[in-house]
């Protein structure tokens, strides 16, 4: 097993190896600690010159609010008045050039940066949560190397898995656990009146009397769209699995079930069960069941509406993610949506 030092050393000469080997990415396309080595690497950039190396460093002047024109890779007018404040705010000699004081500082305060959005919100963020906190932190994550997914603003497996890292290796980061969904019991005592009656002699009436019956009831408190989308979007990224039905790996119909079954509501198990189960709706909403006619006749694929014309579910190809409903393949196959009524 390699130590900290060789893993950090490995993972850098196989990122500089990458991009060399692909002549299509760019610098600016690169992995944010790669992208640092590159500029500290480079011969100090002078005024006129042009290039993907100009290109990032106007890219972490915008970062840190120093640039706010074009990217051009034009070492001009702008990216040297744009050096001359940053020096200026960090007591460095006022030259406007891109020297190795200056590029250090630029990458200490844009790693400073990002460290500071991640400290701030931990404590905002939550698996299920989506939304632009969550974007955000994905994206410092990211520069640090410790988020692999896409950044989609959904909290989801991979993100937790970052921040539990970047946890371990940095200070002021605490995790948030998603807030609990309250279910309760609760007795419900109902009144029954028997009916006056009539005695086979016809003159005797019997009196009104009160049954109590005490039924137990479940009442699940907080149960709606929007906490069943919160509980999907906490799965994102677990693969799919043929006959799935926990964490470990859902198929589209078990990831369904478990999701509904959290939040105390109890459905089939599989997709035609489901189709006939759930109540059809003219107009769906957050929560509902959408329904797909795949690999045979009748609904054979479903997911979780989530509003804005996107659902969640357990593909085979990516496990479970979201989907645009207008994508071309789901928008012809789509026959439906319906509710699961409490």
């Amino acid at each position: 097993m390699l130590n900290g030092t060789m893993e950090h050393v490995v993972k850098h000469s196989i990122l500089c190896s990458y991009v060399l080997s692909q002549p299509l990415v760019t610098y600016v396309d690169a992995y944010p600690e790669l992208q640092n080595k590159i500029l500290m690497e480079t011969e100090q950039l002078e005024f006129g010159e042009h290039g993907e190396s100009i290109k990032l460093l106007q890219k972490k002047l915008n970062k840190l609010e120093y640039f706010d024109t074009e990217l051009d890779g034009e070492y001009g007018v702008l990216t040297a008045h744009a050096l001359k404040n940053f020096q200026a705010d960090y007591n460095i000699t006022i030259n406007g050039q891109a020297d190795e004081q200056t590029i250090q500082a630029l990458i200490d305060t844009e790693k400073d940066l990002y460290l500071k959005q991640i400290q701030s919100l931990s404590t905002e963020v939550y698996p299920g949560l989506t939304g632009e906190n969550v974007e955000t932190v994905q994206n410092a994550l990211q520069y640090f190397g410790y988020y692999k997914g896409n950044i989609d603003g959904i909290y989801g497996p991979l993100t937790k898995e970052a921040l539990v890292t970047a946890s371990n290796e940095h200070d002021g980061i605490e995790l948030a656990e998603a807030p609990a969904v309250k279910v309760t019991i609760q007795n419900k005592v109902e009144s029954e009146v028997v009916k006056p009656q009539v005695s086979n002699a016809g003159e005797k009436e019997i009196v009104k009397e009160e049954k109590e019956e005490e039924k137990k009831q479940v009442v699940v408190e907080g149960i709606n769209g929007g906490s069943i989308v919160a509980q999907a979007h906490s799965f994102v990224g677990v693969p799919y699995v043929w006959g799935g039905t926990t964490p470990a790996g859902f198929d589209c119909s078990g990831f369904i079930q478990y999701v509904f079954n959290l939040q105390g509501i109890e459905t089939p198990r599989t997709v035609s069960d489901m189709w006939n189960f759930a109540t059809p709706v003219d107009s769906k909403s957050v929560g509902d069941l959408v329904f797909f006619e795949t690999y045979k006749p009748g609904p054979s694929h479903m997911g979780i509406y989530i509003g804005d014309g996107k659902f969640i579910h357990a593909g085979e190809s990516r496990g479970v993610e979201v989907t645009n409903l207008n994508n071309e393949y789901w928008k012809e196959k789509y026959i439906g949506s319906k509710r699961v009524m409490q």
